[in-house]
């Protein structure tokens, strides 16, 4: 009977450590950015989170610009990036469940929203 709990108490704190180690927002995430004339833009992302502060880099088939301002608290993060001049300021919602990102875009004035996911390694 003991070894049934021991065994049954390794499986869950094995789930629980595969668990945690996909459920942050650190990584690359992927979404596409809709215009209201149609047109799309893929978008890449890579995260970094450390003790409330987000870094990393955004990018496009424009280029790639740092993150500034970046900050997480819980689920919700903010950071903006700055093109050409132009502050772009991004703020967001991480979904857990969904291994998602929710984030709004505010691009002089015009609201975007788009969602991420996390990016698949390719090997």
């Amino acid at each position: 009977m003991k070894k049934k709990i021991l065994i049954t108490a390794v499986f869950v704190l094995c789930f629980s450590a595969v668990f945690a180690y996909f459920a942050d927002l650190n990584g690359n995430w992927t979404g596409m950015l809709s215009t209201p004339d149609g047109q799309e833009f893929p978008l890449n992302y890579t995260f970094k989170t450390d003790n409330g502060t987000l870094t990393g880099t955004a990018a496009n088939p424009q280029g790639t610009v740092d993150l500034a301002e970046g900050k997480v608290k819980g689920d919700s993060l903010s950071f903006s990036i700055d093109v050409n001049g132009v502050k772009i300021p991004h703020t967001g919602k991480y979904f857990a469940d969904g291994d998602s990102v929710s984030l709004n875009i505010d691009y002089q004035g015009m609201k975007f929203h788009t969602t991420l996911k996390r990016a698949v390694d390719k090997k």
